[in-house]
């Protein structure tokens, strides 16, 4: 498919949470497609795991632990990153934490701190790091994983609902902001998806129903449900799109 602008050989990859469910997906697809990919997570054990797929696939890989919402270990991990690969080309924002919170005003402030810094400023320190080497790299696309919840408040998530619709104005002022650059930045917005992250959901029968109910599609997604719009908005075949935020979601957002 090289010859319609898919072709990301060569191409050198940071996806942040990639250890596991959809960054991992998302980091294994791009391996497949001859990309070189630098994940981060918090956690040593999911990297190994992670590490494992990425030598089966014969990769060149970097796996690395680093709390993507503090700026020393964002940097740190930035400058091994341009060591290692002398490049960016993308960047994929997929870290994300959910706490429910009955009441959000009522909840406590280390809450709304670490569901904020998760979702949000973690975004703000990566892409900050991505652009001065994708400037270098003469451009290059960040993609926001986002969530339908930026624009549908649901009960209990709404200090998540609140990040996610940040998220998506700060995909768009980067979009106005760095289109001179030739950096592209879009958001992706899934609904469920059959990972750990949202096992509350669609592990429970009941609530698997319900959920299934308010999707015309009949289904959850499946991670390959969202990488292969990922993948898109990192070729060249969305070359003339920033700013924008497709919503992944077997027609939820239809109704």
């Amino acid at each position: 498919m090289s010859e319609i602008g898919l072709d990301l050989s060569g191409k050198v990859a940071v996806i942040t949470g990639g250890a596991r469910g959809l960054g991992r997906a998302i980091g294994i697809a791009m391996a497949r497609q001859g990309v070189k990919v630098a994940v981060c997570a918090k956690k040593q054990e999911n990297l190994d795991e992670a590490m494992e797929d990425f030598q089966k696939l014969g990769a060149d890989a970097l796996a690395r632990v680093a709390d993507v919402s503090i700026s020393d270990q964002v940097n740190a991990f930035y400058r091994e990153v341009e060591t290692r690969f002398g490049r960016l080309d993308i960047l994929v924002n997929n870290v994300g934490i959910n706490m429910f919170t009955p009441s959000t005003l009522d909840a406590e402030e280390g809450v709304w701190d670490k569901i904020i810094d998760t979702n949000l400023k973690s975004a703000y320190l990566c892409s900050g790091q991505a652009v001065k080497l994708m400037r270098k790299a003469g451009g290059g696309k960040i993609i926001n994983i986002s969530s339908i919840a930026a624009k549908k408040a649901a009960a209990g998530m709404g200090i998540y609902c609140i990040s996610k619709a940040a998220l998506e104005m700060f995909t768009k002022v980067l979009a106005l902001e760095h289109a001179k650059d030739n950096i592209n930045v879009n958001a992706i917005a899934p609904y469920v998806i059959r990972t750990k992250f949202s096992k509350p959901f669609w592990g429970n029968e009941a609530m698997l129903s319900e959920i299934t109910r308010d999707i015309p599609m009949g289904r959850i997604a499946e991670t390959d449900d969202i990488v292969g719009t990922v993948l898109f908005l990192c070729s060249r075949l969305s070359d003339f799109i920033t700013g924008e935020i497709i919503t992944v979601d077997g027609g939820v957002m239809a109704r």
